[in-house]
């Protein structure tokens, strides 16, 4: 079993630390690709649109995208870490999401995605852990992922790992344990179901791109989709 996980700061700190109580479940049976943001991928998306317009490869930062983009691909599972910064995910995940953009469903999803499972960790003081979840899951569900699980805690009082309540830690690790246990039983030599929600965006995409391609032939993401005969009858879910 591979495991690619993408920690949203360097920091060793709650996050990282839950993060580390989840994987722990897997350490005797899996291989693990961590990478650390923004150390993995340290650059802006600059909006140029090269990754559309023409091929993702020739993104300035391809040399630390397709890096990435190759274990997510390789993996069995993906893990996406990150605390609450102002109520949103890290800027340096946001950062490496923005340069997936050509991966989102109206443009050039792979193929693989629509069969992976992903779980999201964050937490926050206070409040905000959800919607940074949600910054990440968004991204996620375009890609073509349906099995999505989040675990995200909410912390009253206290940021430091070591001084955090036995009681509260024993919560938040006994659910991550929890979710741990429940994943293992889930036979990972077999694509996850897509669901009906990513279906519906799928063939809602597919409309788009055959009118896109009947304007221009030519259209990367239009030829994209017909040479994966997803314009036909072929569908990135029957592999």
């Amino acid at each position: 079993m591979k495991i690619t996980v993408i920690n949203g700061t360097e920091k060793k700190g709650v996050t990282y630390h839950l993060k580390e109580v989840f994987l722990d479940q897997f350490r005797n049976d899996a291989e693990f690709t961590d990478f650390f943001l923004p150390r993995d991928c340290p650059n802006f998306c600059t909006g140029c649109t090269t990754c559309f317009l023409k091929d993702e490869h020739l993104c300035k930062d391809a040399e630390y995208i397709q890096k990435i983009e190759k274990a997510m691909l390789d993996a069995d599972l993906l893990v996406f870490t990150s605390p609450a910064y102002v109520f949103h995910t890290t800027g340096a995940m946001k950062t490496m999401l923005d340069h997936f953009g050509y991966r989102w469903m109206p443009h050039r999803p792979a193929k693989e995605m629509f069969g992976k499972r992903a779980v999201i960790i964050t937490q926050c003081l206070g409040a905000g852990g959800k919607s940074a979840a949600k910054d990440i899951k968004d991204s996620l569900s375009w890609w073509g992922i349906s099995r999505i699980k989040v675990c995200s805690f909410k912390l009253m009082s206290e940021v430091h790992w070591d001084k955090i309540p036995d009681k509260k830690k024993a919560a938040m690790t006994g659910k991550l344990v929890k979710t741990a246990e429940q994943m293992r039983k889930t036979d990972f030599s077999r694509p996850a179901r897509t669901g009906m929600i990513t279906k519906m965006k799928f063939y809602a995409v597919r409309m788009l791109q055959k009118n896109l391609g009947k304007q221009d032939p030519e259209y990367t993401d239009y030829r994209y989709w017909k040479n994966n005969g997803w314009t036909g009858s072929a569908r990135p879910w029957k592999q």
